[in-house]
């Protein structure tokens, strides 16, 4: 996504347009310029890199477009590292320690980045030149920083992203989203439900998977103090909507005015009909590693013939007053037999108390919970005897086992 200074958004009467850019052979000209830049540096510093894109920029008037495409380059396609024989903070001690003994002059620093640079190769068990040493004093410096790596784009989808981070910059002043998913796939409103609470937004949710769904999102700017890595995080849902075949989106605004710094309402609608493009994958990521882990663990099993459950990845809505409920997986036996299992590792109290509410509004009784010793749901008010659902714990690693044992039981 891009920052606040390089969003292009113009009024227009109660809303806004975002600064959008068509596929034109200049656009793709420029994006394509941009990406040899980025190809011919790696290996070369962060430094070095800005002076080139300070020079490809020249005088133009467009120049905060050409920044923003180079931001999305940077910040999604590039990994920049410190290089250097030690951490840099230890390599300057020991250069400083030596060069404290004695008078300085480029003679006596030469000899100095010698001697360490006989001492690190001895203790590395590699070789380390002078000019090692001499890059990597202050290599933690930002601008010192080695691309060593870079995921070239093609222009087209460097414009595409660049286009949807536009829009996306629109939701940090966002103070009420409400979003309508028309009758969709089910799959797709999973998907949906999944990105909600992959960001852990506030919402509530009314309908039915045959009719659709209404989503109310809160916005940083209803909250008592704007937050704006929750606006972040609202800005990061518009590409998970676009993987929606058929919705519409209105969301209220409080808009300040760039020369007067006043305060006004906007809105901003959007809908299925856009010309968007989603870089998010399909497919359904995991909240955390606990349940990546697991499920790896579980099909090993399967694999091997250890156990006839088949583990299936979030496949069930269950529509809750004000929410949807969407275990994380289940568990289904040749026999018929249907489990749901929701994995509870997150900490925060708010969370907890709003993840246990959802578990008594469901009324399953087929709902398993792994919950993580590590909690403290007392401080949280949440007492699992009163909970209605078979309950397993387990502490940094959700083995297989207890859960198999318990489904023996049932």
């Amino acid at each position: 996504m891009l920052p606040s200074d390089l969003l292009i958004h113009r009024p227009r009467g109660d809303s806004i347009d975002a600064k959008q850019l068509p596929l034109s052979d200049e656009w793709l000209a420029i994006a394509t310029n941009l990406v040899s830049l980025f190809q011919a540096t790696v290996g070369d510093t962060q430094g070095s890199l800005n002076q080139k894109l300070q020079t490809l920029e020249g005088e133009d008037t467009d120049y905060r477009i050409k920044r923003g495409l180079a931001h999305i380059l940077r910040s999604s396609f590039s990994t920049f590292e410190i290089v250097s024989p030690l951490e840099p903070q230890e390599l300057r001690q020991r250069v400083f320690a030596l060069a404290a003994v004695s008078a300085p002059s480029p003679t006596v620093a030469k000899q100095h980045l010698d001697t360490l640079a006989g001492q690190l190769t001895q203790e590395l068990n590699k070789d380390v030149e002078p000019t090692h040493i001499q890059q990597g004093l202050y290599a933690d410096l930002k601008e010192n920083r080695i691309l060593t790596q870079f995921d070239a784009p093609p222009p087209e989808a460097l414009i595409h992203r660049y286009n949807l981070s536009q829009v996306q910059g629109i939701f940090y002043r966002a103070s009420h989203v409400v979003l309508n998913l028309h009758r969709n796939d089910p799959g797709e409103y999973k998907l949906m439900f999944r990105y909600l609470k992959l960001f852990r937004l506030m919402t509530y949710i009314e309908g039915e998977a045959d009719q659709g769904f209404t989503v109310t999102i809160d916005g940083p700017a209803s909250l008592f103090k704007a937050s704006t890595r929750y606006g972040l995080d609202i800005a990061k849902l518009v590409p998970a909507i676009l993987h929606v075949t058929r919705w519409h989106l209105n969301a209220a605004l409080q808009w300040k005015d760039s020369y007067t710094k006043a305060l006004s309402e906007k809105s901003y609608t959007l809908d299925s009909d856009c010309d968007l493009v989603s870089h998010y994958p399909p497919g359904k990521p995991y909240d955390s590693m606990v349940e990546s882990a697991f499920a790896e663990r579980w099909n090993g099993l399967v694999q091997k013939g250890k156990t006839q459950w088949q583990l299936e990845r979030e496949v069930e809505l269950i529509p809750i007053p004000g929410s949807v409920m969407i275990p994380d997986f289940r568990l289904v036996h040749p026999d018929g037999r249907v489990y749901l299992l929701e994995i509870v590792g997150y900490w925060r109290p708010d969370y907890l108390r709003k993840k246990f509410a959802q578990v008594q509004k469901s009324d399953r009784q087929n709902l398993i919970l792994a919950i993580s010793e590590r909690l403290n749901l007392a401080k949280a008010g949440i007492d699992v005897k009163n909970v209605p659902a078979k309950v397993i714990w387990f502490k940094d690693k959700l083995q297989p086992k207890p859960l198999l044992n318990l489904l023996d039981e049932l």
